[in-house]
This record gives structure tokens, C-alpha cells and sequence, in this order.
């Protein structure tokens, strides 16, 4: 049983400061995806990484729990992989002459998921339950996973070739979608710099204990969040679902809007952000910042959209543009 910890807004604050110094020792650039994983793990939330390969989407995640005092584990998603490769299974001990449970490597507290979408609909399918209960179950019995519980999953958006496409429920179960993008001309030749002058990862101290970690995402919950504001989040939400009623030509592109945990994944993020910045409060501009990576994995573009080529951000971005910020 964990021991209960508390902390302040500030002092939570200061932990994290410490954890993005950690992750500047060897990820260079990336500053918004950074600061995205930061939101996700201040909030509690699972996070879906996309992007190309060399990155460092994978890099990134191992640099953040080695700041942390927590089990990590790695599962890398293959098409043979089996569900009880993830969650566990039960086998039978000869010698008591009875079932016992085997648990698998998600009874962790950061569990990354790479290369998600190469492991088929079944595997995908143990993972709703834990992601979004944070229990397993194995035969009869239902088993918690540990808290803190993170699930850290990166995919690469080139190659279809031996993929899966997440089914919706899972996708919805993230809190948010980070894009990591190619750095800049400078950035990368810092990176290579840093690459070929080190043979492994660099040396991280470990400055949040899950304890922490826990009471960190309890001091973010206590972030004040105005009403005017979450109705600000559900009016962008709901702009998803029903853009007739904001006088907007977007129901011919969306087949299927977020659904309300959007609206509550945008207000978590917001608080988590406002903590990150050293706030009481959540500012409108938390809501607009976060939008694009709580509603892009969450709209569903109709075939027209998808072959005239509009994309969930050129809907989000008109979206932003219509709803008034309060």
C-alpha cells in the first residue's frame, strides 16, 4: 500500500522543473512534446506519441522514468504478440497442483507502448480495460495495476505496411496525441553532437519518487478551474459533434465527434499546464493550447475529408477560430 503524500501546488511545481531538467540532458529541441508528456504525466493521463522514426519518441519516454522513481516497463508491439504476452495469464503449477496467476509487464507504473499499432485488434482490446479502469483481469480474479499508471504508446504515421489501426475506444482512452516533428537546423546538429560523443543514454537522477508523483497529480486536481471555462472546453467538444450549430461547414468532414471525455480530458490538461506554469488557475489560453492534442486522435474524418485531404487540424483550427474565447 502506498504511503499518502502531499504537496503543494509550488512544490509540485518544482519537482517537475527538476524532471524537464533531467529530459534536457539528452533530448535536445522538442519543446512542445516535452511539455506534452510533462501535461500527461502532471495529469494523470495516457499519452499516444506519433511520429517518424529518429525522433526519439522512444528515447524520450525512457529519459522521463529514469527521473522517476518508478517500474518502467518496455513491451514492443509485434503482429504475433498475444494478449497474455501483456496483461498476464494462468498457468498450472504441478507441484501445488492448482492454478496460479502469471501477471504480465503492464503491472507497472510507466508502461511504454512502442510501436502500438503493429500488434493486432485482440491485443488492442486487453488494453481498454486497463487503461481506462487501471485493473486487470486474468481468469477470475481482477488485479489493480500499481499507481501511479501511465501508458506512453508511439506509432509512425509512414508505415502502414503490417499495422493495425486503433480501434476508436482506445484511441478515446488517451488523454492526449502528441505529434513530434523534425527539429530544427541547429537542433540537429546539436543532437548528432551529442549522439556520437555518448555511447548510451545519459546519466539521469532520479528526483520524483511515485509517492511524488502521486501528490503531484493531487496538487494538480486542486488547480481552480472557473465554469465559464469548462463550458468553454465543452463548447469546443461539442463544436465536434453538432458544427451546425456554430455556423460551421464541417459536417460533411467529421464522421464522428469526441465524445464527453474529451471535455473532461481538455479540463485536466488545462489544470495540469496551469500547475506546470506556476498558476491557481487555468488561463482560456490553457484550453486553446491543448485542444489540438485532445481532440486530434478523437475525430473521426468522413471518406470525402480523407480524399479531399483535410486533416483534423485544418477542423480544430476552424473551430478555435468560431467559438468565442470567454
Amino acid at each position: 500500500m502506498m504511503a499518502k503524500t502531499s504537496i503543494s501546488k509550488q512544490g509540485a511545481r518544482d519537482l517537475m522543473v527538476a524532471v524537464r531538467e533531467q529530459l534536457a540532458r539528452g533530448i535536445v529541441g522538442q519543446d512542445d512534446f516535452l511539455h506534452g508528456l510533462l501535461v500527461a504525466v502532471v495529469a494523470g493521463g495516457h499519452v499516444l506519441i506519433e511520429g517518424v522514426p529518429g525522433l526519439a519518441k522512444t528515447r524520450a519516454v525512457n529519459l522521463l522514468a529514469r527521473s522517476c522513481r518508478v517500474r518502467f516497463r518496455r513491451l514492443q508491439f509485434t503482429p504475433d504478440l498475444l494478449p497474455a504476452d501483456v496483461v498476464g495469464t494462468r498457468i498450472f503449477n504441478q507441484e501445488a497442483r492448482a492454478f496460479e496467476t502469471v501477471r504480465g509487464p503492464v503491472f507497472a507504473n510507466f508502461v511504454l507502448a512502442d510501436e502500438i499499432n503493429r500488434a493486432p485488434a485482440k491485443v488492442q482490446s486487453a488494453l481498454l480495460e486497463i487503461m481506462q479502469e487501471r485493473q486487470v483481469t486474468i481468469g477470475p480474479e481482477s488485479l489493480e495495476v500499481p499507481a501511479p499508471f501511465q501508458v506512453f504508446a508511439t506509432q509512425n504515421p509512414i508505415e502502414q505496411e503490417g499495422t493495425y489501426p486503433l480501434p476508436e475506444a482506445q484511441l478515446d482512452r488517451f488523454l492526449l496525441k502528441l505529434v513530434v516533428t523534425y527539429p530544427a537546423r541547429d537542433e540537429e546538429e546539436a543532437i548528432v553532437r551529442m549522439v556520437i560523443e555518448e555511447s548510451q543514454l545519459p546519466t539521469m537522477e532520479a528526483v520524483l519518487s511515485g509517492e511524488q508523483l502521486v501528490a503531484v497529480q493531487e496538487a494538480a486536481r486542486s488547480v481552480f478551474i472557473e465554469d465559464r471555462l469548462i463550458a468553454y472546453a465543452t463548447e469546443l467538444v461539442r463544436a465536434t459533434r453538432e458544427p451546425k450549430e456554430l455556423g460551421l461547414e464541417l459536417a460533411e468532414f467529421i464522421d464522428f465527434g469526441a465524445s464527453p471525455r474529451a471535455s473532461i480530458s481538455l479540463a485536466q490538461a488545462a489544470r495540469a499546464a496551469a500547475l506546470l506554469d506556476g498558476r491557481d488557475e487555468v488561463l482560456p489560453d490553457d484550453i486553446k493550447a491543448l485542444a489540438p492534442a485532445v481532440l486530434r486522435h478523437r475525430i473521426v474524418r468522413t471518406y470525402y475529408a480523407e480524399a479531399e485531404q483535410v486533416g483534423t487540424g485544418r477542423i480544430i483550427d476552424e473551430i478555435l477560430g468560431a467559438i468565442k474565447v470567454p
